[in-house]
């Protein structure tokens, strides 16, 4: 049986690793170890979301999570369905996830772009609006995740408007400029919108 430290990691690692985990178990059954209450309950629907079995065991201040792997002819129904998916746009219009404390609004976009690159499928096109085009400027916290994102074959459209309004068109540093026509195209022909 796998075991899997996650002690120690932010959210969403341990439910990326935990995934990671699950795509390459030869075994049917894996132990993903963590060290608060949130990791635990977020691994553990996770797990669960996947058709696994699990049991949570509380160690000290650690939680051992016991993952099983079951045949489920629902989740194989469901993978078959996201084979349909062809086309996945993200929509982005602010540089910030969420409303209340910026720092945090900016830890969770940084969270958010980072777990979008650890995807198995990432998404076709990611789209810029607003203070969301500052994600592609110079000087930004996750340009290296935007640029690793546009390496693997994400198209990232930034809003010419909103480069030119925020005084960055020409700090622009992944990406290309676009107009509202070829951003409403974008999102019309996605098979799937996330607007997170």
């Amino acid at each position: 049986m796998k075991e899997i430290d996650c002690r120690g990691m932010t959210c969403p690692q341990p439910v990326v690793t935990t995934k990671q985990g699950l795509d390459q178990l030869k075994e049917d059954k894996l132990i993903i170890i963590v060290d608060n209450p949130s990791s635990c309950e977020n691994v553990e629907r996770f797990a669960r979301s996947q058709g696994c079995l699990v049991e949570v065991e509380k160690k000290g201040q650690d939680f051992y999570i016991h993952i099983q792997k079951v045949a489920n002819k629902d989740q194989e129904k469901r993978g078959g369905q996201d084979q349909e998916i062809k086309k996945v746009v993200v929509y982005i219009n602010s540089d910030l996830l969420g409303i209340g404390d910026e720092a945090l609004g900016r830890f969770l976009m940084n969270a958010f772009l980072k777990t979008l690159l650890d995807l198995k499928k990432k998404p076709d096109c990611l789209i810029l609006l607003n203070s969301g085009v500052k994600l592609a400027s110079e000087g930004s916290r996750v340009l290296d995740t935007l640029l690793a994102l546009s390496e693997k074959g994400t198209e990232i459209l930034s809003c010419g408007t909103c480069l030119d309004f925020y005084k960055l068109r020409e700090k622009l540093s992944v990406g290309t400029i676009s107009n509202m026509y070829d951003i409403i195209q974008s999102m019309l022909d996605a098979d799937r919108l996330i607007i997170p």
